[in-house]
């Protein structure tokens, strides 16, 4: 199992770089299929696998053509920061008064389902959408608490909400949305770590099991970060598509399988 959880960190890492979906939307999805760990363990495995997943890219990246939009972006990370901890706040509240997991998994299970399921039809006809170019700071720190709430509560991330947002809302393509999507996932992510940390939050787990996520997550950044700069803007959007109808897929399975437990 442990060569197993190094595999998907990888993979989905990998994945996860080069279309800036972070990995987080593959990594929670296929853990709870297993039912290996309870939902808040798999939340913080899968968070600080991409924590790592993003350092890497970002450290990586710098070696690009592709840039970040550091005004647009850092003020959607701040926003998130904000909606990040709301979301988490959310969840704990959630976790702690219902404590039904097998509840808290399927409605996880199901809002991700249905909101994968949405990007899934917006890339589809994404080239008949104009998009927009908003530059307003009170709009993308918004924008941002709005992703970051999302994301955090789903944990999974944010990467395919974001990667709509940015194209809808700030004209971005495919390479600079998945760049600049890492970019806002990292402060999120860190966010999140420290909050749980403070908090004394931080469930119990293997050790080698988190070590060799966070091997795979920083390993799958670099590799996707090299692999990018082969692929063009209609790879990256295939590459996408073809991921989120694969998490739909797990997370219906997984929701029936709540439903029956």
């Amino acid at each position: 199992m442990h060569i197993f959880y190094f595999v998907i960190s990888l993979a989905a890492s990998i994945v996860g770089a080069i279309s800036g979906i972070g990995g987080g939307v593959i990594i929670k999805p296929v853990l709870d299929s297993i039912g290996s760990f309870d939902v808040r363990t798999i939340s913080f495995l899968s968070g600080n696998t991409v924590l790592a997943m993003t350092i890497s890219t970002l450290v990586q990246s710098r070696k690009n053509e592709i840039r970040i939009d550091k005004k647009k972006s850092t003020f959607l990370a701040l926003g998130g920061i904000i909606g990040g901890l709301m979301g988490k706040y959310l969840f704990d509240i959630i976790r702690s008064t219902h404590g039904n997991e097998q509840l808290i998994g399927g409605t996880q299970s199901l809002l991700l389902m249905l909101l994968i399921g949405g990007v899934i039809v917006f890339t589809v006809y994404k080239e008949k959408i104009k998009p927009h170019r908003f530059g307003n700071i009170f709009f993308c720190i918004s924008t941002g608490v709005l992703l970051g709430g999302i994301a955090s509560f789903l944990g999974i991330g944010g990467g395919p909400i974001n990667l709509t947002i940015l194209y809808l809302f700030f004209a971005m393509d495919s390479k600079s949305a998945a760049l600049n999507s890492i970019y806002i996932i990292f402060f999120s992510q860190l966010t999140n770590l420290i909050f749980t940390v403070v908090m004394g939050n931080v469930p119990e787990f293997p050790p080698l099991t988190m070590l060799l996520m966070i091997t795979g997550g920083v390993v799958g950044g670099i590799t996707g970060s090299m692999i990018t700069k082969r692929m063009s803007h209609k790879g990256v959007d295939y590459l996408f598509t073809g991921v989120m109808v694969v998490i739909v897929f797990i997370n219906l399975c997984n929701f029936i399988r709540w439903i029956l437990l």
